[in-house]
């Protein structure tokens, strides 16, 4: 049996050195074929906003350094985990 001379990590940056110095047609002899996905991605939802609100979204996210997805996405899991936090377990009856 030959050995596999593809990385055995699971490092984003690891596999992206390796793929920037190699080519996948060199490796076509060890690669099978997949019916199954691989990356199942989640359900997307699209939030319309007036035009000077997402401007305004623009502008807070670009002081941020970040895209405007990431400052709306950290926005609502920080109202989720505030609506976590304000339910109190039951007091025993």
């Amino acid at each position: 049996m030959k050995k596999s001379r593809l990385p055995k990590t699971d490092s984003i940056e690891k596999l992206a050195e390796f793929w920037d110095t190699h080519d996948l047609t060199d490796f076509e002899d060890e690669l099978e074929e997949v019916t199954e996905a691989a990356f199942v991605r989640a359900p997307a939802i699209k939030v319309h906003l007036e035009s000077r609100d997402a401007k305004a979204v623009e502008q807070m996210a670009h002081a941020k350094g970040i895209s405007r997805e990431e400052l709306i996405r950290a926005w609502v899991l920080e109202k989720l985990a505030g609506r976590k936090n304000s339910r109190r377990p039951a007091r025993g009856t």
